[in-house]
């Protein structure tokens, strides 16, 4: 009995290890070709996230169980509905990200002096951001279930951070190709 459950822990470890690692891999992986210009960084925004943030908070479904009619499959159907939502926002997120990312380091690559602090400061946002989504899928799949909420205000916040960071990069009028 010790060596199932020792096996299935470090199993569960391995599965959690390799899906972190799928979702760096992600975060890092953009086009070659990455148009930055003073326009594309603009228009960056938290702002289209910030539905995501209360999207599977749970108040609504609370607020419709009280309703005259409303069912358990109804709230099944909602919570199916909300989740793939939320993963379009998930995607979209990790994709700009990724893309800000790329920019900062074409950016850090053709400068003229060293910058070990952004570079120290990017891995971290990196890492954060890779634990977040990780952390995301895990609890997307516990909604699933009915258990909990999901809550994607680090990723936003973390990408937000990193948003900041390239507009301090990038003066408004100059422009690159990668």
């Amino acid at each position: 009995m010790t060596e199932f459950v020792v096996g299935a822990a470090v199993l569960s470890c391995g599965a959690l290890a390799l899906a972190l690692a799928l979702i760096i891999c992600r975060a890092t992986n953009v086009n070659a070709r990455l148009p930055v210009t003073a326009e594309w960084i603009n228009d960056l925004s938290i702002d289209r996230y910030r539905p995501m943030v209360r999207l599977l908070d749970g108040e609504d479904l609370d607020f419709l169980r009280t309703q005259p009619g409303f069912t358990p499959r109804m709230a099944a159907r909602l919570r199916t509905q909300r989740a793939q939502i939320f993963r379009g926002y998930v995607r979209c997120l990790n994709a700009d990200f990724a893309r800000v990312c790329a920019a900062i380091r074409i950016l850090m690559l053709r400068s003229r002096r060293d910058r070990p602090d952004l570079a120290a400061a990017l891995v971290r946002s990196q890492a954060m951001f890779a634990a977040g989504m990780l952390l995301v899928h895990i609890r997307l799949l516990l909604y699933g279930f009915g258990f909990t909420g999901v809550n994607g205000t680090t990723l936003v916040r973390t990408f937000d951070h990193m948003c900041l960071e390239l507009r301090s990069l990038v003066p408004a009028t100059s422009s690159m190709e990668a």
